[in-house]
């Protein structure tokens, strides 16, 4: 991990919690049942629920994962039940709200895309997860932007950028918006589509990664609105900027563009491997790739080389009876959207595909990160297709040594992270975006009919509770000093253990 990213050792500050982006916590204490309580108009009753601290009324589509640091807690949404009246329709947020009270501090408005939904889809919402090192705040916008905003908002004066007011009605047509209090204050803006031709599909989602003074994002390039054309090929996957200034200073050279599925929308992970500072990525076309920090001048350009690349679709999801399978039959080839997760030296991955396109066959693999070149047939240490489709994110139990995995069809697996053995399946009966989260011997799990399940980290499969959030659950239970945090569609749930919450301290 990056030093200094983590201002309070039990914060949340980034996705995945630090650079190997495994949903794990050390955390002990936790609850493990709930009552998310019911709604008084659009907020909840504290007064019917049982183990929340606060919750705070977000959108209505919320995609984008909590983080927490240095009291504050930050999530992107949508705007359709707008905090600000002069920002009406439909917009992308992030808020930042006080993490003992709940009580909004600042939010972020990112208009959409003039270009429609073919590169900004309507309603998303941010989907970006922040990263907050210091006093900064990084994303990606849903305006394929990477954007550095100040922690603490206006309150501290307005810094770096100063018209924040015109970005905020960007695209609009309307006079510059005028800046309040409660606004965020915007550093500095790198624009992906501008400065590099991207073409993000639908949406923009990755969540930045860190390592020392630069920030590392996958662009979101993609196809149009065709589904057969790439607008911007030669248009790198990935980057890296300074954090300070915004300035490029390096992009991949795996020439995915051209074999693009469908979009992009990984986030990257990181580890020291024989020597070298590599990042991990998924590609659009299917492979797991390992670039190396360090670039090279070539022409004028600073690249990445790649380190290795591995197919992660093996021959039988690309052909049958020698005859090819396409994009995107749920029999045949995904890409990575997932986020690639270090533990003990190894790589863990899994492929799946957009949402829309539903249910299909995936592979979770074990990667060893050692090796060079094309490392399809030498790489992986174990796979397992009895694994759909997935957009999640692997965690792993360090005390159990214990990988869980959720699945777009609504499975949870629970499997050995070192052999790949199934101890067994898990079915939430919903669809399933987010990420599982292990934390104090428990799994907590949300699905899109908005069950909060929580299951025993454990080799024998035991359901230890389960509540209903109201809306779907499309983010990642994460927790932060003692307290974990879910978004549903429409709201922030701070959960704490409120009896021991109560007790007086000593």
């Amino acid at each position: 991990m990056a030093a200094g990213l983590v201002a309070n050792a039990q914060d949340w500050p980034m996705w995945g919690g630090n650079n190997a982006r495994n949903m794990y916590s050390p955390a002990k204490g936790l609850p493990d049942r709930f009552e998310p309580g019911k709604l008084k108009g659009d907020q909840v009753d504290m007064a019917t629920t049982k183990n929340v601290k606060w919750a705070a009324k977000l959108g209505s589509q919320s995609y984008g994962n909590v983080v927490i640091s240095q009291g504050r807690v930050l999530i992107g949404t949508n705007n359709d039940s707008p905090r600000d009246p002069a920002h009406q329709g439909d917009r992308s947020t992030v808020m930042c709200f006080d993490e003992k009270t709940g009580e909004l501090l600042w939010q972020l408005i990112v208009p959409k895309l003039k270009s429609g939904k073919v590169n900004d889809w309507e309603n998303l919402g941010i989907l970006s997860s922040p990263l907050v090192e210091g006093d900064r705040v990084y994303l990606v916008t849903s305006r394929c932007e990477v954007i550095c905003l100040d922690l603490n908002g206006q309150a501290n004066g307005n810094q770096g950028m100063t018209d924040e007011g015109a970005y905020m009605v960007k695209d609009v047509g309307s006079a510059p918006a005028k800046v309040g209090p409660k606004d965020a204050d915007i550093l500095w803006v790198y624009d992906m589509m501008d400065e590099l031709g991207v073409f993000p599909h639908n949406a923009s989602n990755s969540s930045p990664l860190m390592i020392g003074d630069r920030l590392y994002v996958c662009t979101s390039n993609g196809q149009d609105w065709t589904h057969v054309n790439i607008p911007s090929p030669l248009s790198p996957s990935f980057i890296a900027l300074d954090k300070k200034t915004g300035k490029l200073v390096g992009e991949d050279d795996a020439g995915i563009g051209p074999k693009i599925f469908h979009g992009q929308w990984t986030s990257l992970s990181h580890a020291k491997i024989n020597g070298k500072d590599l990042v991990f990525a998924g590609g659009g076309d299917g492979w797991l790739y390992a670039l190396d920090t360090a670039t090279k001048k070539v022409e004028d350009r600073d690249v990445m080389p790649v380190v290795w690349k591995l197919d992660m679709n093996p021959p039988e999801y690309k052909a049958k009876d020698g005859k090819p399978i396409k994009y995107p039959a749920a029999e045949g080839p995904s890409e990575v959207n997932a986020t690639p997760v270090i533990y003990k030296g190894r790589v863990y991955v899994a492929t799946g595909q957009d949402p829309e396109h539903g249910e299909g066959v995936g592979r979770l693999a074990c990667i060893d990160p050692t090796k060079t070149g094309d490392i399809t047939k030498t790489g992986v240490i174990w796979d397992y297709k009895g694994v759909n489709r997935s957009i999640s994110t692997v965690s792993i139990d360090p005390a159990t040594g214990l990988l869980f995995l959720g699945d777009f069809s609504g499975f949870v697996h629970c499997l050995d992270a070192e052999n790949g053995t199934l101890y067994w399946k898990h079915d939430m009966k919903a669809h399933m975006w987010g990420s599982t989260l292990v934390a104090d011997g428990k799994v907590y799990v949300g699905s899109e009919d908005g069950d909060l399940v929580v299951l025993a980290a454990s080799k024998e499969k035991k359901v230890i509770s389960s509540c209903n959030v109201g809306s779907p659950v499309y983010s990642t239970p994460v927790v932060a000093n003692g307290v974990i945090y879910i978004a549903s569609n429409t709201h922030l749930f701070a959960l704490h253990d409120t009896a021991k919450a109560n007790l007086p301290k000593p």
